[in-house]
């Protein structure tokens, strides 16, 4: 008899939260890297174009490719885990990628080193991000998924709200109440930032445990990478949300122009920080709930109910002037997030066979990631020719029809 995902990890041990103790450690895991990564990568917009200088084109390009550089590893990750039977090594050496490439931040001079950090964290994030979600999915039951993913979210976006927490402090306490980030303050983030992400790969090591899966038959064969065998054994529905999820993602620019468009409206950088605290906040809280909500209700109406707040969120930033309305729509963002992030993961998890979730997963990561460079680099062009609202327009038109097709063209 085989036993449920539950109780093939962790024998006879407790769980916490009454979920699998796999789930719960990488949320610590997740939560650690957050704290550094915040404090780090989260204002290099602002880096870029306070202390090198740099054109919005540029800053969209390195956006871009720093959410998309991830994608074709994500996607080779997630079918090599399949392959192999193992999700916890990939996972490891993701995240000690990272890790090391974070440091050097400290470094940086011009906008090609920046895009070459960047460029090697992303690295580590795709190598890891398919791997993880797939233990996570793993790790506990059909009935429980929404509720396990919703946990792995609350905690990574607790660590992005305390990463932040303490940017503010550091920030703060270094220049005040200033509009523009200096390179000493930025120089200060990074080096409390890299403690958390050594900490995070310590408790990867030590706490985490593989699911017991098997390899799939065959696995040491060669073939096996490319699209037609990643997409075999795929129903349509899968192909058609990530169809779905490509439009979507065009309109769904990096967050670098969100923060942008704050000090666009002369937003102090403390209250910037703070804000994306607000925006955090929000989605940490929102994520279980969400989770749990779409383990009843069903996870197409939890995530079009989400897409619709992003639509009202982005002709918000469009049309925002004030500084309370900024801060209204960093708290609705965060809503936006905590609604969808972990409820699509789990939606891909319910649309394939348990087999294939590592391939699924670097699918819909791989689809995400390679639409955000364009999507960035657009978002940039229409910025500096247009305005600094005509991008959220066009997020807002995209993302409304990519609501409309997950409507019509998809049944649970």
């Amino acid at each position: 008899m085989k036993l449920p995902a539950t109780d093939r990890v962790y024998p006879g041990r407790s769980k916490i939260f009454g979920l699998n103790p796999n789930v719960f450690f990488l949320g610590i895991v997740s939560l650690l890297t957050d704290i550094s990564s915040e404090m780090i990568f989260t204002l290099v917009p602002l880096f870029l174009s306070n202390v090198l200088g740099a054109a919005t084109t540029i800053i969209g390009l390195i956006g871009g490719l720093s959410e998309s550089t991830d994608a074709i590893l994500r996607i080779f990750s997630g079918w090599f885990s399949d392959r192999i039977g193992k999700r916890k090594s990939l996972a490891i050496v993701g995240y000690s990628i990272s890790t090391v490439a974070k440091p050097f931040m400290y470094l940086a001079s011009s906008w090609g080193a920046v895009l070459a950090i960047r460029f090697s964290d992303r690295v580590g994030k795709g190598i890891r991000t398919s791997p993880r979600d797939a233990l996570v999915a793993d790790s506990v039951s059909a009935e429980e998924r929404g509720k396990g993913f919703g946990l792995h979210r609350a905690t990574d976006t607790t660590g992005a709200v305390l990463g932040l927490a303490i940017a503010a402090i550091i920030i703060y306490s270094i220049h005040g109440w200033g509009l523009e980030l200096s390179l000493k303050t930025y120089q200060w983030l990074v080096l409390v930032g890299i403690v958390p992400a050594v900490l995070a790969v310590l408790v990867l090591l030590i706490f985490v445990r593989e699911a017991g899966r098997k390899p799939l038959p065959g696995s040491s064969s060669p073939q096996g990478f490319g699209w037609k065998h990643l997409t075999t054994g795929f129903d349509t529905r899968f192909k058609v949300f990530l169809a779905i999820m490509a439009v979507f993602t065009l309109g769904n620019s990096s967050d670098f122009f969100v923060i942008l468009r704050a000090q666009n409206l002369e937003v102090s950088l403390v209250h910037v920080v703070l804000m994306l605290v607000l925006f955090n906040v929000t989605y940490a809280t929102i994520s279980l709930p969400a989770g749990m909500l779409s383990d009843r209700l069903g996870r197409r109406r939890v995530i079009t109910l989400g897409w619709f707040v992003y639509v009202l969120v982005y002709l918000g930033f469009a049309l925002a002037s004030e500084v309370w309305q900024v801060l209204l729509l960093f708290a609705c963002h965060g809503v936006y997030y905590g609604i969808v992030e972990e409820v699509a993961r789990a939606f891909v998890a319910d649309l394939v066979p348990e087999e294939k979730r590592g391939t699924a997963y670097g699918l819909y990561h791989g689809v995400v990631g390679l639409s955000l460079l364009p999507a960035s680099v657009i978002a940039g062009w229409l910025w500096q020719a247009i305005s600094p609202a005509a991008p959220f327009y066009f997020g807002a038109g995209l993302s409304f029809l990519a609501m409309l097709g997950i409507m019509v063209l998809i049944r649970e």
